[in-house]
């Protein structure tokens, strides 16, 4: 490790222990769940956060997301209310992608998005009365007390290090202030992550991915296999996860268009897609679900003929079962904490 990232991590696990104190967190009226992971760039996180809403969503609660919103084209100092749990309400360039993709896919729970995670959260609880708030991104956010601290991480980041020389943003012992760890694998894979991080309570995700869809409504795609072509677009961290699992759903990726995550798609850069269609004889152009809110779908569409569709992913978490009844658990014991408290 360099030194650079020993001193980095050193700087992280100091900022940690000062907010250790319970007096140096702010505390919402609600219970906070918090959704983080210790890398840069894509673990899992978002479709983590969808899965626990729809969760708390059968438990009869009425959880917001709070986000910080990051990349926003946009940024601003005030609370920007994305979706009340009916409509969607600021464009992505105001909410960032995230969220932008969590307000489209839940129905029913408000995302609220501010640098300020307290201030988002008074929000929610005034303006939506909201029984819980779902912290995304908040594993680092140690300026708001959370009541569940879960980590999502995977087998491949025990390899990280520390920031600039790896991915990690503190070092893999700060995982043990985890409540517990969601570990996107198999049954091995958990066991490894858990011995490795020193966090007894595991819960896997396992991915599922579901059809290609087109973006228009109404917009016919072919029928995918054997020679179904496809270009395939994405802005994110790993997309090679993402070209995979296109691949193994029966599509012929004949083109892979890459960028940076986080990456707001110009005018040349439309145009470079659509001319990879061309050239190509691509049936689709498939990106992800995280990418389309960035994609001026109007725009590119004038300038081909060829359909924009996504690859939607959704986690399962295992055993499902426990992990209800656990949070469930937490979620009352939170609330007697406050209740006492008052």
């Amino acid at each position: 490790m360099s030194v650079l990232s020993r001193i980095y991590g050193r700087a992280a696990g100091l900022r940690r222990t000062w907010y250790d104190r319970p007096h140096r967190r702010r505390t919402l009226r609600r219970p906070v769940i918090s959704v983080g992971n210790l890398v840069v760039g894509g673990s899992g996180k978002t479709p983590a956060v969808a899965t626990l809403a729809r969760l708390l969503l059968d438990l009869g609660e009425q959880p917001a997301i709070l986000s910080r919103g990051y990349g926003r084209r946009r940024s601003s100092d005030r609370v920007v209310v994305v979706s009340d749990g009916t409509n969607v309400l600021e464009p992505a360039a105001r909410s960032g992608d995230e969220p932008q993709m969590l307000a489209r896919s839940l129905p029913g729970v408000p995302v609220v998005v501010a640098a300020d995670r307290y201030a988002a959260g008074r929000v929610a609880e005034s303006r939506f009365q909201c029984s819980v708030h779902l912290l995304d991104d908040g594993f680092q956010h140690l300026r708001l007390a959370r009541d569940v601290d879960l980590l999502v991480i995977g087998r491949a980041d025990l390899e990280e290090q520390v920031l600039p020389s790896g991915r990690l943003r503190e070092d893999l012992a700060a995982g043990r202030a985890a409540d517990a760890l969601l570990v996107m694998g198999g049954e091995e894979d958990g066991r490894i992550v858990s011995s490795a991080i020193g966090c007894e309570r595991v819960f896997r995700m396992v991915p599922r991915f579901e059809p290609v869809r087109a973006v228009r409504a109404g917009q016919a795609l072919p029928d995918v296999g054997p020679g179904r072509r496809a270009v395939a677009v994405a802005g994110i961290a790993r997309p090679q996860r993402f070209m995979a699992s296109l691949r193994g759903s029966g599509w012929d990726v004949v083109r892979e268009v890459v960028f940076r995550d986080h990456h707001w798609f110009s005018e040349d850069d439309l145009r470079g897609i659509a001319r990879a269609a061309a050239e190509t004889g691509a049936a689709a152009i498939v990106t992800t679900e995280k990418d389309a809110v960035r994609i001026d779908t109007d725009r590119l569409q004038a300038l081909t003929q060829v359909p924009l569709a996504v690859l939607p992913m959704r986690v399962e978490v295992e055993p499902a079962a426990e992990l209800r009844a656990w949070l469930a658990g937490r979620l009352k014991a939170a609330r007697v904490r406050r209740w006492n408290a008052a």
